[in-house]
């Protein structure tokens, strides 16, 4: 007698149609998500560094003009945020307040900014978790699928040998295996990635302090000079009228 082969990829073979497409929809979100973590990780490890090169440049900045000069070839959002925070300054001018009201505004402008970057880290990670909550479920479509395929071929044959039945369960239990296989890493992964998201996530929310910082100080200089100016004119008025 001629035993029957049970390799993966013989009873990926000997399965039904059905089974089949089953197992390749699962080794298809397998690959995707391997392909998604080195993409992914990639990229969240250029922005972090990018990230931290900002905030050193920011730190060591003293004016909002400067920040602009230092962060002008990085490539991260740390420039568009310097650039929101000039724009919207340069638009205020012609407000006449305390800086309170150009401080809010920028950091509404800043804020949204921030909310676009964390959106846009995210991208990609939202397949990871639907690979994670339904290959389980596909894997156990297709053991269904299977072991219903089997018992009617038995009922079928009206053969009830268990050299019969059990190539054609170890098929369908196959599919439920592989949508592990798919499951358990795409979890993993997400979390990992999540991790990593959060991390650049918490660096944009640094990078917008410090361009608040930034915006305080040149406001509190303008403030100064404002005042300077103010007591120039008295001190001149105070003159002319001595003179007279």
């Amino acid at each position: 007698m001629t035993p029957i082969p049970f390799s993966p990829w013989d009873m990926f073979l000997n399965a039904g149609p059905v089974v089949r497409c089953v197992m390749l929809l699962l080794g298809a979100a397998s690959v995707l998500t391997w392909t998604i973590f080195v993409a992914k990780s990639a990229e969240l490890l250029r922005m972090r560094v990018r990230l931290r090169a900002a905030e050193n440049a920011l730190e060591d900045a003293n004016t909002l003009d400067l920040g602009e000069e230092w962060t002008r070839e990085n490539t991260s959002i740390a420039h568009a945020l310097v650039m929101a925070a000039e724009t919207e300054r340069h638009r205020s001018a012609d407000i006449h307040d305390d800086g309170e009201g150009v401080k809010e505004r920028i950091a509404l402008h800043l804020e949204r900014l921030e909310a676009a970057e964390g959106r846009r880290l995210l991208r990609g990670t939202g397949v990871l978790a639907t690979i994670g909550a339904t290959s389980p479920f596909i894997g156990l479509f297709g053991t269904v699928w299977g072991i219903m395929t089997s018992f009617t071929g038995i009922a079928a044959s009206r053969a009830t040998s268990l050299a019969v039945v059990a190539p054609g369960i170890a098929e369908a239990l196959l599919a439920t295996a592989l949508g592990l296989v798919a499951a358990i890493p795409a979890v993993v992964i997400y979390n990992h990635l999540a991790r990593q998201t959060a991390a650049c996530r918490a660096q944009v929310a640094d990078l917008t302090a410090l361009v608040m910082r930034l915006v305080s100080r040149d406001l509190g200089r303008a403030r100064m000079g404002q005042g300077r100016v103010v007591r120039l004119d008295a001190r001149a008025d105070n003159a002319l009228a001595a003179a007279e």
